[in-house]
């Protein structure tokens, strides 16, 4: 590693750590965001919004329905119109990300034409760059969009909101960004030599059942790595997951619909893999400690489930495409063949390999304290320093524009819970799977669950408290079942799109290179969709 990278890295580290620091003295603080925060109350919390309510259905005389509901809280607050507006624009631009990148290619050749006759000089040397062709290949890039649209929405605050540019920073200021920080942390660290030698040696295991044939790695990966999520978190299990598909299934160039059907298939099985345990997958633990979910329950509710959708849903589709392993082994012996002569690096000797796993594990435990694991990642680099040559270098641009991706997306989805939290409300147990699956398509699945956390229907102390339902054993059973729904529809639906689950721009970013033009967002929907429907059987249509 040069030294500057290493300058580099540590002081976003430095950076990082500090912006942690400063969060958690803001969330610790008597007004959550600050000085600048005593006065302020954005957005509208979900108990003023159900006393409106309250009060013109009593002036009104009859119960409000949905429609009621939301015209009210658009009423309140025409602000959330304009923040829903344009959050599904951003969203509708993650679908037409593959337009703009074949604009930026086009503009980029153009340029690269017009350049021919120039004979310009310019500093150090450097080629001239396309400004238009940068400029779209950035509005094309998965990770920026979500960023490249709080733009307009902070513009939208400042102007529409009564002193809006404190209401702005009182509203980033309180915040949670612990999730963003800790996959940029985690993608890092997952992807390190050591790590992956490890994982590999672990799939190669269960891969040599099958003589470690594409087929056999193929299953390996997309069942065990999964179901690892469950104790190394979502997004280290989709890290590796991803870097060893690339290295084992996408380098031997598949067709097409498979690399699809894989993708969509990786990302269901991540989302749904990561419910055997309590503290792994994202919309679990918004909701774990709130509805006072352990590991018994997770299992004998979720995690059986899981196993059997992940299991069969891999094995569907390994029958589907069976055929197209037959040329891919063909490939596969041509590059063994010609990194035969080859010399190979020496591994990484075990105790650096423990040293690794030792840093993945203080990452997870400490998951919930950003100074912590953050500290922990300087001296890890540190680590990789003195360790170089057993290294590959530290790659930050990825996770980087992950975190960023996530960071967006948590803006975003904070301002969503006006017109999600009664749509959720307003559902029976399967019509709310069936809507929590679809919601989660188009806004992170831990936001969906958040959300639900906070509605009084979901919790039976709220609804006695309120006289909403006059026997607590009956609103204790109601609640439960709509719990189980929500979140199981939340991670169901987790593999339907980029947006979906949070490990999932992770495992975009690393495979995207190998999709000609890159992910197209409508392909992978429909590669998601047939596991999908596994899923939902597994906890819906089973008894529960």
């Amino acid at each position: 590693m040069k030294a500057t990278n290493a300058v580099f890295y540590f002081r976003v580290c430095i950076l990082f750590l500090l912006g942690a620091c400063a969060t958690n003295q803001l969330h610790a603080s008597a007004g959550g965001g600050g000085g600048h925060g005593e006065d302020i109350v954005f957005p509208i919390p979900e108990t003023a919004y159900a006393e409106m309510e309250a009060h013109y259905a009593e002036e009104s005389g009859h119960e409000l329905g949905l429609i009621d509901q939301l015209k009210i809280r658009a009423k309140a607050d025409p602000f959330n119109i304009v923040a829903t507006v344009i959050f599904f624009l951003a969203v509708v631009h993650t679908f037409l990300a593959t337009t703009f990148n074949k604009m930026a290619h086009d503009f980029e050749l153009a340029h690269r034409a017009k350049m021919k006759s120039n004979n310009k000089v310019y500093v150090e040397g450097k080629e001239p760059v396309s400004f238009k062709a940068t400029l779209f290949h950035f509005l094309g890039e998965v990770e920026a969009i979500f960023g490249i649209w709080l733009l307009p929405l902070f513009l939208s605050l400042a102007l529409m909101e009564h002193n809006g540019l404190s209401v702005a920073a009182y509203y980033v200021d309180t915040r949670n960004y612990t999730e963003p920080v800790f996959v940029v942390i985690i993608m890092a660290i997952a992807s390190s030599r050591p790590v992956i030698q490890i994982a590999e040696t672990a799939m190669r295991g269960v891969a040599s059942i099958g003589k470690q044939s594409p087929a056999a790695w193929w299953l390996s990966i997309l069942i065990v790595a999964p179901l690892l999520g469950s104790f190394i978190t979502e997004p280290a299990a989709m890290t590796i997951a991803a870097l060893l598909l690339g290295q084992q299934f996408y380098l031997l160039e598949p067709s097409t619909k498979f690399k699809y059907a894989t993708l969509g298939l990786l990302f269901v099985n991540i989302s749904v893999g990561g419910t055997l345990t309590h503290f792994a997958a994202p919309p679990v633990l918004m909701v774990a400690d709130t509805w006072h979910w352990n590991l018994p329950y997770m299992f004998t509710h979720f995690g059986w489930r899981a196993i059997l959708g992940v299991v069969l849903a891999s094995t569907v589709y390994f029958f589907i495409f069976r055929k197209n392993f037959a040329a891919m082994k063909e490939r596969a012996n041509e590059i063994a063949a010609s990194r035969g002569s080859e010399p190979q690096p020496e591994p990484a000797p075990m105790w650096i390999v423990l040293v690794h796993l030792g840093f993945v594990a203080w990452t997870v435990l400490t998951l919930h304290h950003p100074a912590f694991f953050i500290g922990g990642f300087l001296f890890f680099l540190a680590f990789t320093m003195a360790t170089h040559h057993h290294q590959y270098d530290i790659q930050l641009k990825s996770p980087l524009l992950v975190g960023f991706f996530l960071a967006g997306l948590v803006t975003h989805g904070g301002l969503q819970g006006w017109w999600i939290s009664p749509v959720l409300s307003s559902l029976a147990e399967v019509p709310l799977f069936i809507g929590a699956t679809i919601l989660t398509a188009f806004n992170d699945n831990a936001a969906i669950t958040f959300l639900a956390s906070q509605v009084p229907a979901f919790s039976p102390d709220m609804m006695v408290a309120d006289h909403w339902v006059t026997k607590a054993g009956n609103a204790l059973s109601n609640a439960q079942g709509l719990e189980y729904a929500v979140v199981a529809g939340a991670v169901t639906g987790g593999g339907l799109t980029v947006i979906a689950n949070a490990p999932n721009p992770a495992g975009q970013s690393i495979l995207n290179k190998y999709f000609k033009g890159g992910i197209s967002p409508l392909k992978l929907l429909l590669a998601a969709l047939f596991p999908t429907l596994v899923m939902a059987t597994m906890f819906m249509v089973i008894p529960h």
